[in-house]
């Protein structure tokens, strides 16, 4: 046989007739099948949509770590601490949490306890006989100091202190250093303001002294929990980043099994509109079985792959393959039409154009396998 009678016969093949035309109930039917389809691949499509979304965010969290080389943290020790349920994108998730304080808005117990001795070192400089000058705001307009502003950027004094100091509404001091620098402060702006020699600056410097001092005592405590401190700020760091990488973790393993369960959705929903599809006759399948006899080489394999996913008993490292289209299902009938119509266009594009591929060598020349036919049973050898 020629090769144009080969492309003939393909061509014929894949030609089959589309039947009788249908009734008017049986079109009614139809289009209330189709309207169903329609709907269940619109959900599809929302479900696709929603999972780029995903994998989109997904890709971006994962680069973002990659380009930082790693979350750059150690593992929580087992067993320690407590396990606290962090939300984060609307997933939860149990993270090993160290007996830490994480919240920064307040003050831990150690820190507070600092601030009570402190606080006993401020009541103490308030009852010295020279505290009286510093208890209130400086009277500026009282006094016609109308240069007090540009010289004193910001004023302080001990009433003010005290009612933060005392303050319940989460306007106090969170920590010991603000204290003690709003109470130099206080002694700073006088002697700033106040020459040396002038009375208000040597009260200042002496009570600065006295302040100092004291402070001195308190500082081994405060570095030492400045330190603690520290440390509960990089752990509560660490264990957010061990939540959020567990969320994610967790969010790309339940995107994983949904693009697993779209796929199987979408299969079915082949499957459903394979049969649908008006069933293949005797005379179609030996239409097709005819064109498969003049498939190339590379073709027949990929005809052979797509029987062999319904039919596992298919051996294609066989010599002689018996391929009984009887036994095949719809959609692999129609599987295999769809691949006998694209090779026919194929030929089609080589005939038309020989010189893309060579001098016209079309799939004549291209290693065949031996087809034999009998009926509507294909035997392939190998």
């Amino acid at each position: 046989m020629s090769s144009d009678d080969e492309d003939d016969a393909m061509e014929a093949s894949a030609r089959l007739p589309d039947g009788e035309p249908a009734s008017a109930e049986a079109h009614g039917a139809e289009l209330g099948d189709e309207e169903a389809l329609l709907r269940s691949l619109g959900g599809i499509v929302s479900r696709v949509d929603r999972m780029e979304r995903r994998v989109d965010e997904l890709d971006r969290f994962f680069a973002s770590k990659k380009s930082l080389g790693g979350s750059g943290r150690k593992p929580v020790s087992k067993g320690k601490g407590r396990k606290v349920g962090i939300k984060f994108r609307d997933a939860e998730v149990d993270a090993e949490f160290m007996d830490v304080e994480v919240n920064d808005a307040a003050p831990s117990k150690r820190m507070q306890e600092i601030m009570r001795r402190f606080g006993e070192i401020f009541r103490q400089i308030l009852k010295h006989q020279w505290a009286g000058p510093f208890m209130d705001p400086v009277d500026v307009e009282g006094l016609q100091l109308h240069d007090y502003y540009k010289i004193i950027k910001k004023p302080m004094d001990f009433n003010t202190i005290k009612n933060r100091m005392e303050a319940k509404n989460g306007s106090g001091y969170k920590n010991v250093r603000e204290i003690y620098a709003d109470v130099r402060l206080v002694f700073t702006n006088a002697m700033t303001y106040n020459g040396e020699k002038n009375e208000y600056h040597v009260m200042a410097k002496a009570l600065l002294g006295r302040l100092e001092d004291k402070w001195l005592d308190l500082l081994p405590m405060v570095l030492e929990e400045e330190r603690r401190q520290e440390e509960a700020q990089t752990q509560a760091k660490i264990n957010r980043q061990i939540a959020q990488e567990a969320v994610m973790m967790k969010m790309a393993k339940d995107t994983n099994d949904e693009l697993t369960k779209l796929n199987l959705l979408l299969e079915e929903l082949r499957e459903t509109v394979v049969h649908k599809c008006r069933k293949m006759s005797a005379e179609d399948k030996r239409q097709l079985s005819k064109g498969l006899c003049h498939l190339s080489l590379e073709d027949i394999f990929k005809a052979l792959e797509i029987v062999a996913k319904k039919d596992s008993s298919l051996h294609s490292n066989l010599e002689v393959v018996d391929l009984d289209l009887d036994k095949q299902s719809e959609s692999t009938l129609w599987k295999l039409r769809s691949l006998l119509r694209e090779a026919m266009e194929h030929n089609k594009k080589i005939r038309d154009s020989p010189n893309e591929l060579g001098e016209n060598t079309k799939h004549k020349n291209l290693p065949r396998e031996v087809l034999q036919l009998n009926s509507s049973i294909v035997y392939v050898c190998t």
